[in-house]
């Protein structure tokens, strides 16, 4: 019996969320955008690698991020993209290097706005929880124990029995130590990010202390969402690109051309905040089971040339 076979009652499940979930944006009068999976510019983050294809030197798409901004930018409205995105390497009981995202942004929408309603979204999945906002600095003296600011590279760097930099000893902490306790028995937020954690998000001062206007959304343990109140200073972030191809050749990674055309709409963004959910991993949490490739139809391990083994 194939394993598509035995997916059966999931994935039939999972077409009658992908209806829920186009359902809840069309309620709320938020367009949907079917992007082009191919893209001329690799967005840069240092943390995603693209996968190129042939023809002129493309990428598939990681996420419909610069496409819809760019919409945004030029009078759409509130819009959403729900399809699939790539990303190479990405492989394990969470990731597939092919996955089904759910991306959109609202014009006018404070932070907290868009927190709750992305908690609405998910509670489609599973059952209602209650939800926590939780700060970053927060975080880390609850499940750390130290005021992460204020803690030498020396204490982090024993913390983590490593000689990395800073920034790494925190995201290291925070993937190990913090993120497998959010979630448990609510929906965990986990707020005001570090400056240097801002990626293509507003930072701001709040309490004499500077911090990214991102968040993330956490059930179980998992990491669901990632949402920014987005910046739309374009000069910002070319600075930030710059930064992160500079952290990309340390590591011995290929720079990424910067996107003009995404760079030129930004400073025509409406004031908005964007969200980009993981639609395989709320299944996963909706079914209760651990590994991604039960609930899509064939995971990348399953696409097995059996002539090979014939």
């Amino acid at each position: 019996m194939s394993p598509a076979f035995l997916k059966a009652p999931i994935l039939k499940d999972r077409a009658q969320m992908l209806a829920r979930a186009r359902a809840f944006f069309a309620e709320r009068g938020i367009v949907e955008i079917d992007c082009g999976a191919m893209v001329r510019r690799a967005p840069l983050d240092n943390n995603i690698d693209c996968i190129a294809v042939d023809q002129d030197g493309g990428f598939l798409h990681t996420s419909p991020e610069y496409a819809l901004k760019r919409l945004l930018a030029e009078g759409i409205g509130d819009c959403y993209f729900l399809g699939h995105v790539y990303r190479k390497g990405e492989i394990g009981h969470l990731h597939n290097p092919e996955f089904t995202m759910a991306e959109w942004y609202r014009l006018g929408f404070s932070f907290e706005e868009m927190i709750r309603e992305t908690a609405q979204f998910l509670f489609l999945f599973f059952e209602e929880k209650p939800l926590r906002l939780l700060p970053y600095r927060q975080a880390f003296e609850q499940y750390v124990g130290i005021d992460y600011q204020n803690e030498p590279l020396s204490g982090l760097q024993k913390l983590t029995n490593s000689s990395w930099d800073r920034e790494t000893c925190i995201h290291y902490l925070v993937s190990h130590l913090i993120e497998p306790k959010l979630g448990r028995n609510e929906l965990t937020a986990l707020t005001e990010f570090p400056p240097h954690e801002a990626a293509l998000a507003c930072v701001r001062e709040k309490n004499g202390e500077l911090v990214a206007e991102r968040f993330e959304l956490y059930y179980e343990g998992v990491e669901l969402t990632n949402g920014y109140h987005e910046l739309s200073d374009a000069a910002e972030l070319e600075r930030r690109f710059d930064k992160t191809n500079a952290k990309r050749a340390l590591e011995g990674k290929a720079p990424y051309a910067l996107d003009e055309q995404f760079l030129a709409s930004l400073n025509r963004l409406p004031d908005c905040c964007g969200v980009a959910l993981g639609f395989d991993r709320a299944m996963m949490l909706r079914h209760k089971i651990r590994s991604i490739k039960q609930v899509i139809p064939f995971a990348w391990d399953e696409l097995v040339d059996e002539s090979k083994n014939s």
